[in-house]
C-alpha cells in the first residue's frame, strides 16, 4: 500500500502533535500510533509503546509522523482510504491506554478529502510531514 495519494501523504501532523510526540518520546523512545476504530475511546489516534502493541496482519501502515509509524485497521482503511488524516492536539485527556493520557492534552484526528475537498478544516494549524 502506498503511503501517498497523488504525491500527498496519507497522514500528517500539526506542530502541536509533533511537540507532544517529542514529549512522549522522552519517556517512551519507541512508540507507534494506531487509529482507533471507535470503541471505548471513540475514534482517537492511540499512541502506544511499540513493544506493547501488536500490529495485526491486516493493519495498514499509513505513513509516519515525527518518525513514528501510524497504522489503521484494514476495515477502517477501506472507509478512510480517500481521506488524508491529520493528527492534531487539543486540550483534554487521552484514551485510557494511550500515552497522551494524563498530560492534559490529547491527540485528535482531523481529515481532508484527497483531491482538494475539505472534510474538516484545520484552523490556524501548521501541517508538517516530518
Amino acid at each position: 500500500m502506498e503511503t501517498t495519494v497523488n504525491g500527498e501523504p496519507r497522514v500528517l501532523a500539526t506542530d502541536a502533535a509533533l511537540d507532544l510526540i517529542s514529549e512522549i518520546k522522552r519517556d517512551h523512545p519507541d512508540i507507534l500510533f494506531h487509529q482507533s476504530g471507535g470503541c471505548c475511546d471513540g475514534s482517537s489516534p492511540m499512541c502506544y509503546p511499540a513493544n506493547e502493541f501488536m500490529v495485526g496482519d491486516s493493519d495498514v501502515k499509513l505513513g509516519e509522523i515525527g518518525g513514528v509509524p501510524v497504522y489503521i485497521s484494514a476495515s477502517q482503511f477501506e472507509a478512510w482510504k480517500h481521506t488524508q488524516l491529520i493528527i492534531d492536539v487539543v486540550p483534554g485527556r487521552g484514551g485510557m491506554f494511550s500515552l497522551d493520557n494524563g498530560r492534559e492534552k490529547r491527540f485528535l484526528t482531523r481529515s481532508r478529502l484527497f483531491g482538494g475537498g475539505e472534510a474538516c478544516a484545520v484552523p490556524d494549524a501548521t501541517i508538517k510531514t516530518a
